[in-house]
């Protein structure tokens, strides 16, 4: 919810008269103590650690924590972890699939692959070395652990600062030594990036990107879906710790009924496509993310370089931001396929990026609450 849409939605709320019904003294002081508390977990959340000379039990969870920062499908958070004796094992957590946008899990296999990045990164500066493999009988990923020396790099210091954002980019060319940093980050996994910065390789992009948002939004499963794991306010966000926060797109807070409420009359089809043409237009530019095969290792392939160039971008002062919906509806998927010239390989994830703000952060579920009971 942004821009032309947030506008239309601050004029429903001044229409309708909803600050003079919001409650009063007493609601506005219970939301600005929600608010501090959602500011205070957002810089608890989003953290350097403080010392990285750990004895390995504490520095494996360390590691797990870093690696919840990284990027998922509706901020699900769709992962478990399992500390072993010199391992870590990232499972997924099937409870947290999405069912309509991501049927075969194609996504949260993706996204298993992003958070073992970011705990690849972080070994090493805990003096570890993670050795990562796609683990077929635990159907995830292992990542075996041994002693390293100490060094930080900077993806890892890119860790706390990465954002997937929806905000407007300012048009800004990347250069080009920048983008061959972006595509050596990316490589290897057998993925293959592309990188289409041309102005007329962008308009036939977000034809398919339009295709598949207006697919998604005349589905009613999906937008059931996804107003599932909207949070409209701070304390809702708080209560859950995962979701999408309309503060996170920019969008005013609200109390949850009228968020519900009023969603269907903010987020349409016309107003959505608007958004993302105005978006995408403003962009340097667009990654897209092939694997070699169709199956959950590639696509946690796939999830892990395209955490490396987020976190190479984030590292360069590069905004990124997910716009997978030409990879999610299947017609279209064909489609932009072909367009990319990717035989039978399938598309996973695409990402456009260039300059702009920061918006605020989502939240993380803290490590209790993702590790697995041995």
């Amino acid at each position: 919810m942004e821009h032309a849409a947030r506008r239309r939605f601050l004029g429903i709320l001044a229409g309708a008269g909803v600050v003079a019904a919001a409650g009063g003294g007493a609601a506005f002081l219970a939301n600005a103590r929600d608010a501090a508390s959602y500011d205070a977990a957002v810089e608890s959340t989003w953290r350097h650690s403080d010392h990285f000379d750990l004895p390995l039990p504490v520095a494996q969870k360390e590691l797990v924590r870093y690696a919840t920062l990284a990027a998922n499908s509706h901020n699900t958070q769709p992962w478990r972890f399992r500390i072993a004796d010199r391992a870590i094992f990232v499972a997924p957590d099937l409870r947290r699939r999405l069912s309509s946008v991501d049927p075969d899990d194609h996504h949260l296999f993706a996204s298993l692959g992003c958070a073992t990045e970011n705990l690849v990164q972080a070994a090493a500066a805990f003096g570890l070395r993670a050795n990562a493999t796609f683990d077929p009988t635990a159907g995830g990923m292992r990542l075996d652990l041994e002693q390293a020396p100490a060094a930080r790099s900077p993806l890892f210091d890119a860790i706390p600062r990465r954002q997937s954002t929806r905000s407007l980019f300012d048009g800004r060319a990347v250069p080009a030594e920048h983008l061959r940093l972006l595509e050596a980050a990316a490589s290897g996994d057998g993925v293959e990036l592309r990188l289409f910065t041309e102005r007329t390789s962008i308009e036939d992009i977000l034809g398919y990107l339009i295709a598949g948002n207006s697919a998604q939004m005349d589905d009613a499963a999906f937008i059931a879906e996804l107003k599932s794991w909207l949070r409209f306010n701070s304390a809702e966000a708080l209560a859950t710790d995962d979701g999408l926060f309309s503060k996170c797109t920019g969008a005013p807070t609200l109390p949850s009924w009228l968020g519900r409420l009023i969603f269907s009359l903010v987020v349409t089809k016309d107003s959505e496509n608007k958004t993302y043409a105005t978006q995408l237009r403003g962009s340097a530019g667009v990654a897209v993310f092939i694997s070699e095969k169709n199956e959950p290792a590639s696509w946690s392939a796939a999830g892990r370089s395209c955490q490396r160039f987020a976190l190479q971008a984030t590292a360069l002062g590069i905004r990124h931001c997910f716009i997978n919906q030409p990879v999610e509806v299947p017609a279209v998927r064909g489609q932009f396929a072909t367009f990319l010239g990717a035989g039978d390989r399938r598309p996973d994830l695409v990402m456009r990026f260039g300059y702009g703000p920061e918006l605020p952060r989502s939240l993380r579920r803290p490590v209790d609450q993702v590790l697995q009971a041995v």
